[in-house]
C-alpha cells in the first residue's frame, strides 16, 4: 500500500525527488547512488540520506541503471545489487516475464512500486520453471529505463509499512518529473557466440504545456532475436543405443534410417532449438504529468501502455508423432508408408501477444501541519497464448481415413490469461509537537484494492483429445479447455498507522501497524518496529523487527492446466477447484512471516561509508508447487478386462490396483474426473497394456523456510589531480535458506508421497548462491568515462535423479564464477558514445558432467541438448558486447 509521502516530511522529500531536486551526489558504478541521495522509501522522516536510513536501503541513479549492456531493469538491478537475483533464463512463457528475487525468496515476496504506488503483477504465473514457480510479480520489462530518475531498494520486511507482498522488501521506482529537455538513446549488440542480436531505441522528453504544469513522456522499442546454446538431438542420429526413439544397430531402424528426410530439417542435427532465448518485440510508452498551479495542492497522474510479441522454440517433433490411419500399421517399421504429413519432423513455437496498461491519478496537498494524498490506480495485463507450426496428432488421426489424409490446424489459440487490478488510497500525515527536538510524525491511511484473474479457454483444436489413439492437444502446449477456464476476483480493505519520533536527537524510533481484511481470507494484523541510534556522528546502530502477511495471488489460487497423451496425463489443479478438494487440498492459506535485522552504519573517515546488516526471515505456510500426486505409475497396469467405456473411475481403479506395485492415490482419478478431464481416453489406451503415468500437482502451503544472511556495502571516492575521480564500491550478500518443516501430504493421496521431495526442496535452498559480491570502479574525467564491474557468484545448483537410475540422486552444480563487465564512454557536446561488454571473458556455468550427459545420450533423451544448468544466476548465453549512442537536449 502507498505510504510514501504520507507524513509532511516524507511528502516534502517525495515531492523534491519527483521534481528532480533530490540531492544526488553521484551515481556510482556499484550498488548505490551515493551517500548524499535523499530517500523516500522505508522512513517517515524528511531529508534522510541513504546512509542515514534506519533500515537497509540501496539506491541506483539513472546513470547507474544505464550502465548495463542489455536495457533491462531486471539485469540492471541484479548486476549491481547482490541481494537481488534475476531470472537469467526462461522457457515457454516465462522467457518473456523474467522476475527478480530479493534475499533469495520468491518474486512474490518483493513489493514493486512506482512513485510509492503499488505496481500490478503479470497475468502469466510461472508453472514450468521450478526455481521461479508461482511467480506472478510485476513485470519490470514493461517499465522503460529512460522514465526512471532513480530506484530505491528497501532490503527489509515492510508489510506493515507498505502492505502485503513486502515480506522481503520493496523496490520503489521514482519517475522523472522534467518539464523540459530530454534524451534519445540507441543501443545494439549480440552475444559473443554471434547470435541473440538485439537493439533498443528509446527517448524521453519533458514539456510544460501551460504554466505550472509538467509532462514527461517516454517511448521505447526493443527487439531481441533467437539464440541457441544446445547440443545435437540424439533422436535424429545413430547413437548406437537401442531405445524407443533410436533403435541403434537393431536392424537399421533408427529414426534417421526410417525417415532420412530429417537430414533436410534446418540446422540438422541441432534440430531441437529449445535451449536458447526466444524472439521478442516490445514497445513501451510511459507518461508522468502534474499540475502545481493551485496553492499547496498538486494534481498528478502517470501511466503506461505496453505491447509485446514473443516466440519461443519448442522441442522438435519426430516424423512419427503425427500421422493418419493409412500409416498406422507401418509407422514404426523400417520403411514407413502412408499418411505422414511431416516426413522431416516439425518444430512448434509458442507465441505470446500481450497488452498491458496502467493509469494512476491523484491529488496531494498540505494544510497547515497536515498533508493529504488521494489516488486511484487501474491496471490490466492481457496475455494471449498461441501455438504455431504445430498440429494436434489426435485430431489429425481421427479426421483421416485409410484413403484420405487427416486435418489439423497448424496455428491455434491456446487461451488467455488476464489480470486486472484497481487500488484506491487515502493517506494522511500530521506533525505533532510534544517537546522533542523534532515533531512526532503521525501517518495513517486507508487502501481499497480489487483484483481479478481470468483464464479463458482456447480453440477446440488446442485441447481436442478424441479417440485417444494418438496424443491429444496441440503439440508442445496443450490448450486450455472450458474446464480450465474461470473468472475470480477478491477485495481487500486495509488501514495503517505509523508513528515516527526522536525522543533524543540521536535516537530514531518508527513503529507501524497495519490491519487488512480480504474477502476470501478474512483479517490479519501485522507490525513493524524500526530504530536507529547514532552513538557518535561516525557510527550508528540500527535494527528492525516485523511480522508479515502475503495472500496468495489469484493466479496461484485459480490457475489450472492439464496435459493429456496416449498413455499419460499430467498437469496442475487450481487449489480452489473441486478436483483439488477431492485430494484433500482445501485451497490456499496466506503466508505469514517474521523478520529480524540488525546492523551498523559507519563513516570511518571522509568519503567512506560502510554498512553491515544481518537478517533472518522466517516464512510459514510458504506457497510452493507440489510434487506430482500419482494415480498410477509406470509399473502399474490396467488388466485387459479391467476397464470398459462408461465404467465408474473408482470401479476401474479397483479392477487394476491389485496388479500395481507403485505409489498409487486412487482419489487422483476421481479428482480428474470431477474437474472434467477426459481421462477415459488415457485409460482406454492403457487398457491395451501400455505402461504410463497419471499424476497431477497443485500450489500448496507446503513448507516453512528460514532465510539468514548479511548485506555489506562500502562506498568511497578518490579524487585524482588533473585526472578526474574514481568512485569505488563494494557490495556483498551472504544468503542461506533452510527448510524447517514440510507439510504432510493432502489427506486424499497416498501418505508416502512427499508434498515436496528432496529434489524440489533443493530448488528452494540451493539455486541462490550463498555468496554474491560486486566490486565497482567508475572513472570520470572531462568527457571520458570508464566503468568496471567485477561480480562474484558463489556455487549454486540443484538435486535431480540420474537419467538411467531413478533411485540415484545426483547434484548438478553451476559452479562459481567471476564475471567482468566493462564500459567506456566519450562525450562530444550533447552526444555520448559508449562501447562495452557484459561477461567480458565469455564465462559459462559449469556444464553437466560427461557421465550425466552420456547417460542422457544413451537414452536418446531430448534433455541431452541442455549442456548447462538453467539455474545459473548469470545465465547460460555467455558474453554480450554492445555499442550505444545517447543524446541529451
Amino acid at each position: 500500500m502507498n505510504r510514501t509521502g504520507l507524513i509532511s516530511r516524507g511528502a516534502l522529500a517525495m515531492a523534491l525527488a519527483m521534481s528532480g531536486q533530490s540531492a544526488f551526489a553521484q551515481a556510482t558504478s556499484g550498488a548505490a547512488a551515493g551517500d548524499e541521495a535523499i530517500i523516500v522509501t522505508g522512513t517517515r522522516a524528511t531529508g534522510f540520506k541513504a546512509s542515514d536510513s534506519p533500515a537497509p536501503i540501496q539506491i541506483l541513479g539513472s546513470d547507474a541503471l544505464s550502465r548495463v549492456g542489455q536495457p533491462d531493469l531486471n539485469q540492471a538491478l541484479a548486476q549491481q545489487i547482490p541481494s537481488i537475483q534475476a531470472q537469467a533464463f526462461g522457457n515457454d512463457q516465462t522467457a518473456f516475464h523474467p522476475s527478480i528475487k530479493l534475499r533469495g525468496v520468491s518474486p512474490n515476496h518483493t513489493l514493486i512500486m512506482i512513485d510509492g504506488k503499488r505496481r500490478h503483477g503479470t497475468a502469466n504465473v510461472a508453472v514450468t520453471n521450478a526455481v521461479w514457480t508461482g511467480g506472478a510479480a510485476p513485470d519490470l520489462g514493461l517499465i522503460p529505463g529512460d522514465m526512471i530518475d532513480h530506484v530505491e531498494v528497501l532490503q527489509d520486511g515492510a508489510a506493515a509499512q507498505y502492505g502485503t507482498d513486502a515480506l522481503a522488501g520493496v523496490v520503489n521506482f521514482i519517475l522523472k518529473k522534467n518539464d523540459h529537455g530530454g534524451t534519445i538513446n540507441v543501443d545494439g549488440g549480440q552475444y559473443f557466440a554471434g547470435d541473440g542480436t538485439q537493439y533498443h531505441v528509446s527517448g524521453n522528453i519533458g514539456i510544460a504545456p501551460i504554466e505550472d504544469m509538467y509532462l514527461s513522456l517516454t517511448g521505447e522499442y526493443k527487439f531481441h532475436d533467437y539464440s541457441f546454446r544446445g547440443d545435437v538431438d540424439p533422436r535424429v542420429v545413430d547413437t548406437g543405443f537401442n531405445t524407443s526413439a533410436n533403435t541403434g544397430n537393431n536392424g537399421g531402424r533408427t529414426i534417421l534410417a526410417r525417415f532420412p528426410g530429417v537430414k533436410n530439417f534446418p540446422n540438422y542435427p541441432y534440430v531441437n532449438r529449445i535451449f536458447g532465448d526466444g524472439k521478442m518485440e516490445l514497445t513501451n510508452g510511459f507518461y508522468n504529468w502534474g499540475y502545481t498551479g493551485f496553492k499547496d495542492i498538486e494534481l498528478y497522474s502517470f501511466g503506461s501502455i505496453s505491447r509485446r510479441v514473443g516466440r519461443t522454440n519448442q522441442n522438435y517433433r519426430l516424423p512419427n508423432v503425427v500421422y493418419g490411419k493409412s500409416a498406422a500399421a507401418s509407422i514404426n517399421t523400417a520403411t514407413p508408408t502412408g499418411d505422414i504429413p511431416y516426413p522431416t519432423g516439425f518444430s512448434p513455437q509458442e507465441v505470446l501477444r500481450e497488452l498491458d496498461y496502467s493509469v494512476t491519478g491523484g491529488a496531494k496537498g498540505t494544510f497547515g501541519k497536515t498533508t493529504v494524498d488521494v489516488s486511484t490506480t487501474y491496471a490490466r495485463d492481457v496475455n494471449k497464448i498461441y501455438v504455431e507450426n504445430s498440429a494436434n496428432a489426435a485430431l489429425y488421426y481421427d479426421t483421416s481415413t485409410l484413403t484420405t489424409p487427416g486435418y489439423s490446424p497448424t496455428n491455434v489459440h491456446n487461451g488467455d490469461f488476464i489480470a486486472s487490478q484497481s487500488v484506491s488510497n487515502l493517506d494522511l500525515t500530521h506533525e505533532l509537537d510534544v517537546g522533542f527536538e523534532d515533531p512526532v510524525v503521525i501517518a495513517g491511511g486507508l487502501e481499497y484494492r480489487w483484483e481479478q484473474y481470468q483464464l479463458r479457454a482456447g480453440d477446440p483444436a488446442s485441447y481436442y483429445v478424441g479417440s485417444g489413439v494418438l496424443q491429444g492437444g496441440i503439440q508442445s502446449f496443450f490448450g486450455y479447455a472450458p474446464s480450465n477456464a474461470s473468472t475470480n476476483s477478491r477485495r481487500n480493505f486495509s488501514q495503517y498507522l505509523d508513528i515516527s519520533m526522536k525522543p533524543v536527537p540521536a535516537w530514531l524510533v518508527d513503529g507501524a501497524v497495519r490491519h487488512e481484511h480480504y474477502s476470501d481470507f478474512g483479517d490479519t494484523t501485522v507490525f513493524k518496529l524500526t530504530s536507529r541510534y547514532d552513538i557518535i556522528p561516525e557510527f550508528a546502530v540500527r535494527g528492525t523487527v516485523s511480522t508479515g502477511f502475503r495472500a496468495p495471488t489469484l493466479a496461484e489460487g485459480f490457475y489450472s492446466g492439464i496435459n493429456v497423451s496416449v498413455s499419460s496425463l499430467s498437469g496442475i489443479f487450481a487449489p480452489n477447484s473441486s478436483g483439488a478438494a477431492a485430494l484433500g487440498i482445501g485451497g490456499l492459506k496466506p503466508e505469514k512471516s517474521t523478520s529480524f535485522s540488525g546492523g551498523f552504519v559507519a563513516h570511518p573517515f571522509d568519503r567512506l561509508t560502510v554498512t553491515l546488516d544481518g537478517y533472518r526471515l522466517s516464512i510459514r505456510d510458504r506457497i510452493v508447487q507440489s510434487g506430482g500426486f500419482t494415480g498410477y505409475s509406470n509399473n502399474c497396469r490396467f488388466l485387459p478386462s479391467g476397464f470398459t467405456p462408461g465404467m465408474d473411475v473408482q470401479a476401474a481403479y479397483a479392477a487394476f490396483r491389485g496388479t500395481c506395485t507403485g505409489t498409487i492415490s486412487p482419489n487422483v482419478l476421481t479428482a480428474l474426473y470431477n474437474n472434467g478431464v477426459p481421462i477415459t481416453s488415457v485409460i482406454g489406451a492403457i487398457n491395451g497394456g501400455a505402461s504410463g503415468s497419471l499424476a497431477i500437482n497443485s500450489f500448496v502451503n507446503g513448507v516453512k523456510t528460514q532465510t539468514t544472511g548479511l548485506d555489506f556495502l562500502a562506498n568511497y571516492y578518490t579524487p585524482i589531480d588533473g585526472l578526474g575521480r574514481i568512485d569505488w564500491s563494494l557490495a556483498v550478500n551472504y544468503n542461506k535458506t533452510k527448510i524447517k518443516k514440510v507439510a504432510a501430504p493432502p489427506s486424499g493421496v497416498n501418505q508416502t508421497t512427499a508434498i515436496l521431495d528432496v529434489y524440489a526442496q533443493s530448488q528452494l535452498t540451493k539455486t541462490t548462491p550463498k555468496i554474491r559480491a560486486t566490486a565497482g570502479a567508475l572513472w570520470t574525467y572531462d568527457r571520458f568515462e570508464v566503468n568496471l564491474r567485477e561480480s562474484y557468484y558463489g556455487t549454486s545448483g540443484f538435486l535431480t535423479t540420474f537419467p538411467t537410475d531413478a533411485n540415484r540422486a545426483y547434484y548438478v552444480s553451476a559452479g562459481s564464477a567471476f564475471i567482468t563487465d566493462l564500459e567506456a564512454s566519450v562525450k562530444f557536446g550533447a552526444i555520448k558514445f559508449s562501447i562495452g561488454a557484459n561477461n567480458l571473458f565469455n564465462k559459462y556455468p559449469k556444464a553437466y558432467s560427461d557421465e550425466f550427459r552420456a547417460a542422457q545420450y544413451s537414452l536418446s533423451s531430448t534433455a541431452f541438448i541442455t549442456k548447462y544448468p538453467v539455474n545459473s544466476p548469470y545465465g547460460v548465453m555467455g558474453g554480450y558486447y554492445y555499442g550505444k549512442v545517447g543524446v541529451k537536449f
